[in-house]
């Protein structure tokens, strides 16, 4: 196996792609700005663009290794595109999966034809496990990124980016192990040097970032993050290579942002992202690259639990002032909760939700807690709520 990925790699991974993985759309929104164009790999086969490298690997496996199947680790969408792609090609799939990984993810691999192993712990606890079983079963691994046919085939979608926006002048990539960014990245600086290539992490898990500041592989803290899909906590060789040399930056997100986003997405170009494939725009929409550039955001995959997503947009609306929660104390008294509810209403704000507590450890016998949440506009009206009720004198705390 070629320890490099070349241009010419990229394109025989596209030829070999025809028939198997879709050429997604590019598509727009003004709500989210002007210069900026969405990737919809959220819109590939088994929802992400795993399938592209996936299959490129499998499919350059000999008769020999084919014989013996193949095993993978992740914490879903690789899985499902090498579940797919193996199923496809007559091959036998294990893949070892997080047993936190999103019940949906767990369920649709299973549903592609694998045996599904799931491993207490995160992804990297899979990876040992699957890693195990190939040396004792004599399964071929198919790396989730730090493989070069992996790596190609993720590249494709680079060739698909210049074609069709050929003006493009900056894509925006999510990196968990970085092998999307490693491929697409490749694929554009060689045909188009001049196009800015930028990573974006998860700041709670920001591997690749710290990694690439630092000059050398670093494994970082474990953190929580609705990101799943770039939930790694080691970089591997090879994609950190070709990070350093064909990526122009890497930047971070917050989990608010990452949430602010994948509503942005819904009510804009009426896109479903998972936290992973949100990254890029969340990039975009708080001001992390340049905004003034012609930029194709990557919304890498739009496998998001259902049971997960509410919780999701709820904090995506607090970060964008389009919700709130307020706290305030007061005096147990016939019509002071109706004042209360008369000051909001004069604001314009909606109650959502209302709760009101006579017996709390915080308050005085003549008194109670009351805790509002509020539909608003956005962080301006918020500001406009708060001053009013300070105004009436009520006080507010967290």
């Amino acid at each position: 196996m070629e320890n490099k990925v070349t241009l010419e790699m990229i394109r025989d991974a596209r030829k070999a792609l025809s028939g198997v993985a879709e050429v997604t759309p590019i598509v727009t929104s003004t709500r989210l700005g002007k210069n900026l164009y969405i990737k919809s790999e959220n819109l590939q086969k088994t929802g992400s663009f795993k399938i592209r490298g996936a299959y490129n690997k499998i499919r350059m496996l000999s008769p020999e290794e084919a014989s013996h199947g193949v095993i993978a680790c992740s914490a879903g969408n690789h899985a499902q595109g090498v579940a797919l792609s193996a199923t496809r090609l007559g091959i036998h799939s294990v893949i070892c999966m997080p047993e936190g990984a999103p019940i949906l993810k767990v369920e649709a691999t299973r549903g592609y034809g694998a045996e599904v192993v799931l491993v207490p712990g995160i992804y990297d606890d899979a990876a040992r496990e699957a890693q195990r079983l190939a040396k004792e079963e004599g399964y071929t691994f198919a790396h989730p990124f730090n493989d070069p046919y992996v790596i190609a085939g993720q590249g494709t979608i680079g060739l698909e980016i210049l074609e069709q926006v050929p003006e493009v002048e900056q894509i925006i990539v999510p990196i968990g192990g970085g092998g999307l960014a490693s491929g697409v990245a490749v694929a554009v600086k060689s045909m188009r040097p001049n196009v800015k290539v930028i990573g974006v992490q998860a700041s709670t898990v920001p591997s690749m970032f710290v990694s690439i500041r630092s000059g050398e592989i670093t494994t970082v803290k474990d953190g929580a993050t609705i990101a799943d899909g770039i939930h790694v906590l080691t970089p591997g060789d090879l994609t950190f290579k070709l990070i350093q040399e064909n990526l122009d930056d890497i930047v971070t997100v917050s989990e608010d942002e990452i949430a602010a986003a994948i509503v942005a997405l819904l009510e804009g170009p009426k896109t479903v992202a998972e936290g992973a494939g949100a990254t890029s725009v969340a990039a975009y929409l708080f001001g992390k690259v340049d905004t003034s550039l012609k930029t194709v955001a990557l919304v890498s995959g739009g496998n998001v639990d259902i049971t997960t997503l509410s919780r999701i947009i709820t904090k995506g609306l607090q970060k964008t002032g389009r919700m709130v929660n307020l706290t305030t104390k007061l005096t147990d008294k016939a019509g002071n909760l109706a004042a209360l509810l008369t000051c909001v209403a004069e604001t314009g704000a909606n109650v959502l939700n209302i709760e009101h507590e006579r017996e709390d450890a915080k308050t005085e016998v003549n008194s109670c807690v009351v805790t509002m949440t509020l539909e608003t506009r956005d962080e301006a009206h918020v500001l406009d709520i708060r001053k009013a009720l300070l105004a009436k004198g009520y006080h507010l705390f967290d």
